[in-house]
């Protein structure tokens, strides 16, 4: 295409006053503005060497064509359209605009006007262009700059010697110094001392090698505290690569370091008296063990209990109790030397760990037991709290050590057993480990062992020691539970109950004899001989506290299909008094559906004549021991007297357990006792010789 011969065209405004050709190139060649010229049909009479550099495109491929020759479409209609506004309102107008170039977008300060030719018509339009790209990014930039400036991180500017030059309001508010306090001044007027001189040495290094730092530091505010913060410092740098600033960005990390540090404490802390934990005391007793081996001297470690904390929990509330325990603890620690190790178990367990008891054994002893003798003293001290008195000592077991062979898990155990017999002494108990114990403990594990294994063989079964009355008529039976022992034989329930009920295996122990005896009722319900009697059963406390303890027992009645008038559920005193409202809520439950329930080993327990008013029961059972002395014992006729005038007066039977003699029947017959059990009537057998015998033993 030859090259695009552009007419004389007349400048705005001035009509008439005629451009040449020749001027005009001139002038558009030499200016950094682009200059543009279009015909009335839009095609391009000028383009000057800036549109070309701003463009990318040479003259040669413009002139003659349109903007739809030259850009996208949806930006040349734009340009169209502006065409069409000088067109029809032939002013000269100014646009700030963004057009995309072969070599991305640009902004534009357009100014576009219309063009005249000799006798003053419209002729075309112009537009003059100059590229700002450059200066909107910087400014851009600068506000960029700027809002981070103001941001929340502390910034702080310094020249090339660090100089501070200027700081925003977050490094105010995070040292405390104002601008006018620290520009023109060196920041190492924030220094706390903590950081060696070192520490600033490398930062500058990394400064100068890298021209970037970052790390956290130790400052002081201006109020003289100390605050934690990040640090990230850079190198800005002019052309010739010389440090022309530096600028730092200051995080303060003081609540987070705090965070921190608390909950690193709290690992190895108990929150309530900031006492070492479990495991802190574990970490100490393991390194005491290993300092005491190289020694040779002994060291002890003491388990402490609150004697009677229940009750203050139970009677005074938990918030109570928490600060009881945390002026147990400061008495404790007021009591030992600033080298042993106080910590808290949990609960109102704690445990001393102290060294340096000397070499020989009956001296390191002697001075364990002054220690614990100390530490008991000190809480029976009366507690003062509020309007409120009251006292709690402590039942403490020791165990000693020096090191040699020893173990932490083992020494552990060793202590906690000793508190466990010490506590068995009674309030205030002291007692040493001895490797008897240790003895029966590892019998005692052997044994639970055995039992977890029993409930998953089913080595459990029941027998059933017949009920009588007055006449020796059997009138039901109660279901005792036997350990069918693969290596020992058969086992009463003494063997083993204490320990089911301690380990918890008493929950799924109970359930399994609740479900076997509903199963039972229902088997003899089918049979003539067996169909009237009822069959008692032995409730735990871990069992009756369930939650869903009524639910579990019309379950396994509805399972069995057993009729619920025929179960006898047996509580003991102890039992029904430890939570009254729940035992009397559950207990009406069970009686609306037809369970009856009776009150086992009545007269052995501590407990009120108007609490137990308040119990739904059926019957009362007087205990063995109140039995065996009859009819000789004064005290105990008197006892069973009352018991017998208790039930019938509350309208209940009276069961008498542990008859063995004719003279106790004869005695407990003339008082009108109703319910007769013992061994003078029937012993506790299997199923198939309880079927065997007679339905009656008594004339």
């Amino acid at each position: 295409m030859a090259p695009f011969d552009p007419p004389a065209l007349t400048l705005p405004g001035s009509p008439g006053a005629v451009v040449g050709a020749s001027l005009l190139e001139q002038i558009a060649a030499n200016v950094s503005d682009a200059m543009v010229a279009k015909d009335l049909q839009g095609r391009f009479v000028l383009f000057n060497p800036a549109a070309q550099r701003l463009i990318g495109q040479s003259a040669e491929q413009v002139l003659g064509r349109t903007e739809r020759d030259v850009f996208p479409p949806e930006q040349a209609c734009r340009l169209e359209c502006d065409d069409q506004r000088i067109r029809r309102d032939r002013e000269v107008f100014s646009v700030e605009e963004t057009l995309n170039m072969s070599d991305g977008p640009h902004v534009l300060l357009t100014v576009k006007g219309p063009l005249y030719d000799e006798q003053g018509e419209l002729s075309g339009t112009f537009v003059v262009a100059r590229d700002i790209t450059r200066r909107k990014r910087a400014e851009n930039e600068l506000r960029i700059a700027a809002a981070v400036f103001d941001s929340q991180l502390g910034m702080m500017v310094t020249d090339a010697q660090g100089v501070v030059q200027r700081v925003n309001r977050a490094f105010t508010r995070i040292t405390g110094y104002e601008p006018q306090d620290i520009v023109g001044r060196n920041p190492r007027m924030l220094r706390s001392g903590l950081q060696p001189p070192a520490f600033y040495t490398d930062m500058w290094r990394q400064l100068r090698e890298r021209g970037h730092w970052q790390g956290e530091l130790v400052n002081r505010h201006r109020d003289g505290s100390l605050y934690h913060e990040r640090l990230d410092v850079s190198a800005i740098r002019d052309e010739q690569g010389a440090v022309l600033h530096y600028v730092g960005s200051i995080s303060d990390i003081t609540r987070e370091k705090s965070a921190s540090a608390r909950i690193e404490h709290l690992r190895y802390h108990d929150p309530l008296t900031e006492l070492p934990n479990r495991s802190l005391l574990q970490d100490r007793l393991a390194h005491a063990l290993q300092a005491d081996s190289r020694s040779g001297e002994f060291g002890a470690l003491l388990l402490l209990d609150l004697d009677n904390f229940k009750n203050v929990n139970d009677s005074l509330g938990h918030a109570f109790g928490d600060r009881v325990l945390v002026q147990a603890a400061q008495r404790m620690r007021r009591t030992l030397r600033a080298e042993d190790t106080l910590a808290r178990f949990g609960g109102d367990t704690f445990a001393v760990l102290v060294e340096g008891l000397g070499r020989v054994p009956a001296q390191a002893a002697t001075l364990a037991a002054g220690i614990a003798t100390k530490l008991r003293q000190a809480l029976e001290q009366p507690f003062q709290l509020e309007a409120r008195t009251l006292s709690c000592g402590a039942s403490i077991g020791l165990t000693l050590f020096d090191g040699d062979s020893e173990q932490v898990d083992l020494l552990m155990r060793e202590a906690d057993l000793a508190m466990y017999r010490a506590k068995e002494q009674g309030p205030g108990g002291l007692c040493f480990f001895e490797q008897a114990m240790q003895v029966e403990l590892e019998a005692r594990n052997a044994l639970e062992a055995d039992l977890r294994a029993a409930l998953a063989a089913r080595e459990f079964v029941l027998h059933y020691q017949g009920q009588f009355d007055a006449r020796g008529r059997r009138i039901g039976a109660e279901a005792l539970l036997r350990w069918m022992h693969p290596g020992q034989g058969l086992l009463g329930p003494g063997c083993f109950i204490h320990l089911a009920e301690q380990t918890g295996l008493i929950e799924p122990l109970g359930q399994w004899v609740l479900e076997q005896a509903c199963q039972r009722l229902a088997a003899w319900a089918r049979e003539e001989v067996t169909r009237d009697l009822s069959l008692a059963v032995n409730v735990s406390a871990r069992q009756f506290r369930h939650a869903d303890f009524v639910q579990r027992v019309l379950q396994a009645l509805d399972a069995a299909g057993a009729d619920p008038r025929r179960l006898q559920l047996e509580i003991t005193e102890s039992l029904a008094l430890e939570n009254l409202q729940d035992t009397v809520f559950k207990l009406r439950e069970l009686r609306a559906c037809g369970v009856g329930v009776a009150l086992d080993d009545f007269g052995t327990g501590n407990s009120s004549l108007a609490y137990l008013a308040q119990l739904p029961l059926d019957q009362i059972k007087i205990d063995k021991s109140f039995v065996d002395p009859l009819p000789a014992d004064p005290t105990s006729v008197l006892i069973v007297q009352a018991v017998l005038a208790l039930g019938h007066g509350m309208g209940l039977q009276v069961v008498a357990e542990g008859v063995e003699t004719a003279a106790q029947h004869e005695y407990l017959s003339s008082l009108g006792c109703d319910v007769f059990q013992g061994y003078l009537f029937a012993r506790p057998v299997a199923q198939c010789e309880f079927l065997a015998a007679p339905a009656a033993r008594l004339a």
